[in-house]
C-alpha cells in the first residue's frame, strides 16, 4: 500500500502544488512526458502522485480511492453533498484564488444587491411568464445561496461553457460564475453584484475521510502532514 495523493494534471494549478510541495522539501513531477499522465514522488517514501483534472479529485477523495488530494474549494463544496463528512480541509494553499459571484447586464442600472435581483425577478416573471434565468455550473452552491437570501422567481440553466456569452446568447438573463479579476465580465457587459461572493475559493489540501489507512500508511501520513507543517 502507499498514500495516493491527487494533484490537478496540467496547467497552473498543478505547477504551483509542485512549488507548495517543493517549498517543504517534497519534489513532485512527472515520470514521462508532459503527455503522461503518471507522476513521482522524491523526498519520502511511500507516496504515490496521482495526476487528475481538479473535477476529478473530490469524486476521488470522497470515494476514498486517494488519501490526500488538491482542488478548489469550490469544486469540492458543489460537487460533494455534506462534503465536510466526507473529506477534511487541511491547508488553504495561497492560490487559485477566484470567487463565486452574481452579475448582471450593466444596462439592469437599478440591480445593484440580491433585494434589487429579488425585485427584478418577480418582475421578470410578471412581464414575460417565466422565471429569470441564471445560467451556472455551480447548481449547489448558487441555490443555497439564493435560498438562504430569500430569493425565489428564478430557474438555473447549465452551462458548461463560456457562461459570461449566455446573456448575449440570449439563453440567460444572469450569470452565476468563477472570477479572478473580472475582465471577462466586463468585456461581456455584465457587472457584479455589490454583495459578498457566493464563495471565496482557492487551491486547498483536502484529506479524505473514506480512504482505507493501513498502519504503515497512518506513518507515512503522519511523516508527510509533519513536513508539511500540518501535524
Amino acid at each position: 500500500m502507499s498514500v495516493k495523493l491527487g494533484v490537478p494534471s496540467k496547467g497552473r494549478l498543478m505547477e504551483k502544488t509542485f512549488d507548495w510541495f517543493g517549498r517543504h522539501g517534497i519534489t513532485l513531477g512527472r515520470a514521462g512526458s508532459d503527455r503522461e499522465y503518471a507522476g513521482r514522488v522524491d523526498g519520502i517514501e511511500g507516496v504515490e502522485l496521482v495526476l487528475l483534472s481538479a473535477g476529478e479529485i473530490p469524486r476521488e477523495l470522497a470515494a476514498g480511492r486517494i488519501h490526500l488530494g488538491v482542488t478548489g474549494t469550490d469544486l469540492i463544496r458543489e460537487k460533494l453533498a455534506g462534503w465536510d463528512q466526507r473529506v477534511a480541509e487541511l491547508a488553504p494553499l495561497g492560490f487559485g484564488h477566484a470567487d463565486l459571484i452574481l452579475a448582471v447586464p450593466m444596462a439592469w442600472v437599478d440591480v445593484d444587491v440580491l433585494d434589487d435581483l429579488d425585485a427584478a425577478a418577480a418582475a421578470f416573471r410578471a412581464r414575460h411568464g417565466f422565471r429569470l434565468r441564471i445560467a451556472t455550473k455551480y447548481h449547489r452552491l448558487v441555490r443555497d445561496y439564493l435560498r438562504d437570501h430569500g430569493v425565489a422567481d428564478y430557474q438555473l440553466v447549465d452551462s458548461q461553457g463560456a457562461t459570461e456569452g449566455t446573456v448575449k446568447n440570449e439563453t440567460a438573463e444572469a450569470i452565476a460564475d468563477i472570477t479572478s479579476t473580472g475582465e471577462t465580465l466586463r468585456a461581456n457587459h455584465l457587472k457584479i453584484l455589490s454583495e459578498e461572493p457566493i464563495l471565496r475559493s482557492q487551491a486547498t489540501l483536502y484529506r479524505s475521510r473514506r480512504a482505507e489507512v493501513s498502519e504503515a500508511d497512518r506513518k507515512v501520513l503522519a511523516e508527510l502532514l509533519e513536513r508539511l507543517g500540518l501535524d
